[in-house]
């Protein structure tokens, strides 16, 4: 188990915190429809994610189980006068007032840095928190993201091991290649970084996966109907309408 308030405290903020969302989740918020009902932002770190929901008028909750960045964030909320931003130091798997709570939920890099013998408890906790036909994001490291690094890593998935681990809790509508986008100077030790250093914020990009997924419904057999539509439209442009 990972130590997070000893890594905040000692100020190794975890590199794919880069001041602001995840590239692939920005592409995704800008879109009419993608975000619906309240939000969970799963393990927000500084939670510019959630800050950055509230700011286009999402009601959000940020949960993260360590101290320091959800004190950041609600004094970074308040700044920017964002009251629909609420953040929760908490351990995300003990959140049972919560119950069918949240329509969209956002997984910014917390699966796979979650042990992996509570992935399962993990993706049934969020479950337990999801409203019917709640919509999942979660965006993960994929095989491979740390060349050359033999020490304690995040889980980097294949697409396979993936889908057979979410797929288990949650109706998957699709898992496609994404980046993330991470602080180069904050890489784990050792790594040899797979693509080029973004100049204009001294970033790199990690490969990942992309998982778009929604909580089973009963009654129409967990189908995305027309929220099939709104995915199809894609991020930036690399998935279009009426694919999948």
């Amino acid at each position: 188990m990972i130590d997070w308030d000893q890594v905040y405290r000692v100020g190794h903020t975890p590199g794919w915190n880069i001041g602001r969302p995840q590239p692939e989740y920005e592409g995704l918020i800008n879109q009419e429809g993608i975000v619906k009902g309240e939000v969970l932002d799963a393990g927000c770190g500084y939670a510019e994610l959630s800050l950055a929901l509230a700011a286009r008028g999402h009601s959000v909750v940020g949960v993260d189980i360590a101290a320091a960045p959800i004190a950041s964030a609600i004094l970074t909320a308040a700044m920017r006068r964002l009251p629909s931003a609420k953040f929760i130091h908490a351990d995300i798997m003990n959140l049972k007032r919560y119950a069918n709570r949240f329509s969209t939920i956002f997984d910014s890099g917390l699966l796979d840095v979650v042990p992996p013998k509570l992935h399962a408890t993990y993706l049934r906790s969020i479950l337990h928190m999801a409203r019917a036909d709640a919509r999942l994001y979660i965006l993960a490291f994929a095989s491979g993201a740390f060349p050359g690094h033999t020490g304690t890593l995040p889980t980097q998935f294949t697409r396979d091991s993936l889908h057979q681990l979410v797929s288990a809790h949650w109706n998957i509508h699709s898992i496609r290649p994404a980046v993330i986008h991470a602080r180069n100077a904050q890489l784990p030790d050792g790594s040899a970084a797979p693509d080029i250093v973004l100049d204009a914020d001294r970033a790199v990009r990690l490969p990942a996966y992309l998982v778009i997924a929604r909580k089973p419904v009963t009654e129409n057999g967990g189908k995305f109907s027309g929220f099939q539509a709104l995915i199809d439209r894609g991020t930036n442009g690399r998935m279009r309408r009426g694919q999948g």
